[in-house]
């Protein structure tokens, strides 16, 4: 999905979170070192360009561990005019990662795509607003200017919008605005909330300037709506591949094996974020460095905890994300069973054995300083 943008607002401001606890077991240990033998090529696509929204996939190169599973692990970016499902479908890549409603709706449309784990265990849609304009629930949206960037990423937004009573097709209930992929309309004031990813559009009006102050916003600027908490939240961030090369050869094990380095790597940055920020800016990054340290403390947030281990489904929320696609016309029919498996998930965490904390139980945020436009 394109939820991933940037632009120069110049800002500074602090943000207080809480305090980062260490983890209960110890984490992978780096490895230079390659399993022995030939190693197993393997192209992985991204939904976007390079930001810590990937990080764990980075670290997972950075610190060793696909070698140290045998594999040779290329990391293709995404952006604007790639389409990883498509990638992968065409065999352009032999694993991708994508949104859960993408793939579904991308199987309704011939592909045999399969979600073999789950990273993000919430969503990190938010819609925002400025605390003046006196957002403080779904239901103040009624008769407002709501912006959403469309394009499959409105779901969450219209069935929150229903659940109210307000009818997003209605314009005499809600005016709905398409958003650019910025932040530029709400800091304009031509709209009464935005759609913002907590990890990424959010910090880019914290670092913009409050020309009635001369100040940066902070959140006490800001009114949230969180999709998570009003129960019309989707899953985003997983890791696919298709029905058709997990059946070929050794490539279901290649997979349990990308999952493990994957899972090493995501739990590397959960308790070593700042070396994660620096694999993601090495990697090419056009974000900046505080940027980046705040996506990469909200995405670990996305991530930790996983209450029954990193990557395992919840079938609940699954669900809900099904029903929600289907209702507003991402997908016309439920999902078939076989549209996610867990086996794979639950080789790769026995794998990692009892030692290693691949729950984060204990994980909290940490603090961030944003600078001027996020550098």
């Amino acid at each position: 999905m394109k939820i991933r943008r940037w632009f120069g607002m110049v800002a500074l401001v602090a943000i207080v979170v809480a305090a980062c606890s260490s983890s209960a077991t110890t984490a992978p240990a780096a490895s230079s070192g390659a399993a022995a033998g030939p190693l197993t090529p393997v192209k992985f696509v991204l939904q976007w360009v390079p930001q810590a929204q990937f990080a764990g996939y980075y670290a997972a190169v950075d610190q060793g561990y696909f070698k140290a599973a045998g594999l040779d692990v290329t990391i293709q970016p995404g952006g604007p005019d790639v389409n990883p499902m498509q990638v992968v479908a065409s065999g352009g890549a032999d694993i991708g990662t994508t949104w859960v409603p993408k793939m579904l709706a991308s199987r309704e449309g011939g592909t045999d795509l399969v979600d073999i784990a789950q990273i993000y265990q919430r969503s990190g849609t938010l819609e925002i607003s400025f605390k003046s304009n006196n957002i403080n629930s779904i239901a103040d949206l009624k008769s407002k200017k709501v912006g959403t960037w469309l394009g499959g990423n409105e779901p969450e937004l219209y069935a929150d919008l229903k659940k109210a009573g307000i009818d997003p097709a209605n314009p005499a209930d809600v005016s709905i605005v398409k958003q650019p992929f910025d932040m530029s309309q709400m800091l304009t004031s031509q709209t009464t909330a935005s759609e913002a990813m907590i990890y990424n559009e959010y910090a880019q009006v914290l670092e913009a300037t409050n020309p009635a102050t001369g100040k940066m916003y902070t959140p006490a600027d800001i009114n949230t709506i969180d999709f998570n908490k009003d129960g019309t939240a989707m899953l985003q961030d997983m890791v696919f591949a298709s029905a058709k090369w997990l059946s070929t050869g050794t490539n279901a094990a290649t997979a349990e094996k990308f999952l493990e380095a994957t899972f090493k790597g995501w739990i590397y940055c959960r308790d070593n974020p700042d070396g994660c920020v620096q694999s993601v800016l090495k990697a090419g990054s056009k974000l900046g460095t505080s940027h980046q340290a705040w996506q990469m403390n909200e995405v670990n947030a996305l991530i930790w905890p996983s209450p029954n281990g990193i990557g395992v489904i919840d079938p609940a929320v699954w669900a809900q994300t099904a029903q929600i696609a289907q209702t507003y016309g991402i997908i016309k029919n439920a999902p078939t069973a076989d549209a996610y498996r867990t086996d794979l998930v639950t080789q790769a965490l026995a794998a990692l054995g009892s030692s290693v904390d691949t729950k984060g139980a204990s994980f909290q945020k940490t603090t961030v300083t944003l600078q001027p436009g996020g550098n």
